[in-house]
């Protein structure tokens, strides 16, 4: 199946949901105030133009940029100090296995206490939430590297640190590049999830929360939704390309061994 068939297939889906709920909130099927499809996306298209809705979403990216960027370093560092010393990875591994599981939402009210500033806060969720992918897939990537190649390497004389850098690290990095993805998406949820609950009017939750105050604007708050759907979405299209362009030697192996 080419790119394309996927392009308008995906496109012919989405355009029948919206088709649908349009119908059914015209006919009056639906005793909900949702608004009709057509209204939230004549809001989201409005958005585009509103300057303050822009601002926020650059606050939003701002702080999902840098949590990403912080957890990406420390999950990589981390996961390369796991899987080369044994035995740090056998005294911390009942650590992480209770922590990974803590929902980063949970931890509003600590991240609030714990910084002076929204941002940092954002920031601080956003590096929790989006270390475990790295550091999980890390450790399991390193742990799969092929043993043949690290024996050839030490019987050349190479020590662990040129046998991590020239085999380790770049076998490993195809599946570092899918927990970053992963990430990715995840920080997201977690920085707008952040600033609806305790944003201060800050990125595109506090905006989105701001336009309720005055009155019940479902069509507002749903094209809000629409609007990091379709942040999501970019990201995700733009973080795949990029491991296709880096990794495409592993692309190429992977269709080969299938």
């Amino acid at each position: 199946m080419t790119n394309w068939t996927r392009i308008v297939r995906g496109t012919i889906g989405v355009a029948g949901v919206l088709a649908v709920a349009e119908l059914v909130s015209r006919a009056g099927f639906s005793d909900t105030s949702l608004p009709p499809a057509s209204t939230v996306l004549l809001r989201a298209a409005e958005f585009f133009g509103d300057t303050e809705f822009l601002s926020a979403v650059g606050s939003t990216l701002e702080a999902w940029v840098l949590g990403l960027l912080l957890a990406t370093v420390v999950a990589v560092a981390v996961g390369m100090a796991l899987s080369t010393t044994p035995w740090l990875n056998r005294a911390t591994r009942v650590l992480v296995e209770l922590m990974r599981p803590i929902p980063s939402v949970a931890l509003i009210p600590l991240a609030i206490v714990s910084f002076s500033s929204i941002t940092e806060s954002k920031v601080s969720l956003v590096f929790y939430s989006a270390c475990w992918p790295i550091l999980i897939n890390t450790l399991y990537a390193l742990r799969d590297v092929d043993p043949l190649a690290k024996e050839t390497l030490r019987s050349f004389g190479f020590g662990k640190a040129a046998i991590l850098l020239r085999v380790s690290l770049p076998s490993a990095a195809p599946f570092v590049a899918t927990g970053v993805r992963i990430s990715a998406a995840v920080g997201l949820v977690v920085v707008v999830s952040f600033e609806l609950v305790a944003g201060n009017g800050e990125g595109v939750g506090g905006y989105l929360l701001q336009t309720q105050s005055g009155g019940g604007r479902p069509d507002l708050m749903l094209a809000g939704a629409i609007w990091a759907g379709v942040l999501g979405a970019l990201i995700n299209v733009g973080l795949v390309a990029l491991e296709r362009r880096a990794f495409r030697w592993h692309a190429v192996r992977t269709e080969a061994s299938a």
